[in-house]
């Protein structure tokens, strides 16, 4: 069990630190880095990109290391109302004890609190324990993807009613 971890906003520091993170974990689970958030070119500068309307992401951070993100932005072409849970990754020692689930907790009150009214997310085939937590957490699997993320190697889409 982990102690002492908070989840905050991301800053401007973190952003070397965010982008090794995710990095490691497509690493890690041998994700493909083509046609996957690996190649967004913002992934050097995450504080940049999620410092704009509707947007925020979020860190988890245990004795001063990241260990955990996540964020929440509108999606690509698709109307004002609805957004997108994006770039969700954990450290493999973070996994398994909830903290997933607050971190999602916390991504979909914003969500709310931004306006929206439905929530949309990419992942992968194999990525099983989180859409576990995706399906804990109310999503549900959808027959197409929507928007558009540019991530054509993410074959599994899902939605949730905000």
């Amino acid at each position: 069990k982990m102690e002492n971890y908070i989840i905050r906003k991301i800053n401007k520091e973190d952003n070397s630190e965010v982008a090794q993170l995710i990095r490691a974990v497509f690493d890690e689970l041998d994700i493909p880095k083509v046609g996957t958030a690996y190649e967004d070119p913002y992934l050097d500068l995450m504080y940049e990109e999620y410092n704009k309307p509707k947007s925020v992401y979020y860190v988890v951070e245990n004795n001063g290391r990241i260990v955990g993100v996540a964020g929440i932005a509108p999606l690509a072409n698709e109307a004002d109302s609805i957004c997108e849970l994006q770039k969700m990754y954990f450290l493999p020692e973070t996994r398994g004890i909830g903290i997933g689930t607050e971190m999602m907790e916390v991504c979909i009150q914003s969500a709310r609190n931004f306006g929206f009214e439905k929530c949309y997310l990419e992942t992968m085939p194999f990525m099983l324990d989180a859409q576990k937590l995706y399906k804990k957490t109310g999503f549900e699997y959808i027959s197409g993807p929507m928007g558009s993320t540019g991530h054509v190697s993410c074959p599994v889409w899902m939605l949730k009613e905000l």
